[in-house]
């Protein structure tokens, strides 16, 4: 086997630590969008994950400063937690739009952009939107 960079395992570790963090946030984001307010019953049904689960991560995400949540009240994000939700969002419009720009179908679109929007690096995502901005 090839000897590779660490850099390069670096940064997976990393864009694997952060993909709950961001896929929370942007979840919040949208629900708040769609209802005015969301609640961790809002996540178990959207990740289809347990309470115990939502309930563990909305308190790690508390802990980092991304979302503002008191017990049995409703979820919010604080500054911080809105803006990597707008960058989460953007990132994954961006390769949603790449994916289907090059002519994947909608339905393999959206799952694959859900895993490949963790880990574009930034040159990249400005790579896919000129060829977006290309292919008109």
């Amino acid at each position: 086997m090839p000897n590779r960079p660490a850099s390069r395992h670096r940064r997976t570790r990393n864009d694997h630590a952060s993909e709950t963090a961001e896929d929370y946030v942007e979840a919040i984001a949208d629900v708040i969008d769609q209802k005015s307010q969301c609640r961790a019953a809002d996540l178990v049904r959207h990740f289809g994950v347990s309470a115990v689960t939502v309930s563990k991560t909305v308190g790690r995400l508390r802990d980092a400063g991304l979302v503002e949540a008191e017990p049995y009240g409703p979820l919010g994000l604080t500054p911080a937690g809105r803006r990597l939700a707008a960058k989460s969002r953007r990132r994954h419009e961006t390769v949603l739009e790449f994916l289907r720009a090059i002519g994947v179908s909608d339905a393999t679109a959206q799952v694959d952009a859900e895993g490949i929007e963790h880990h574009v690096s930034d040159e990249t995502l400005r790579r896919m939107r000129a060829v977006i901005k290309k292919l008109g």
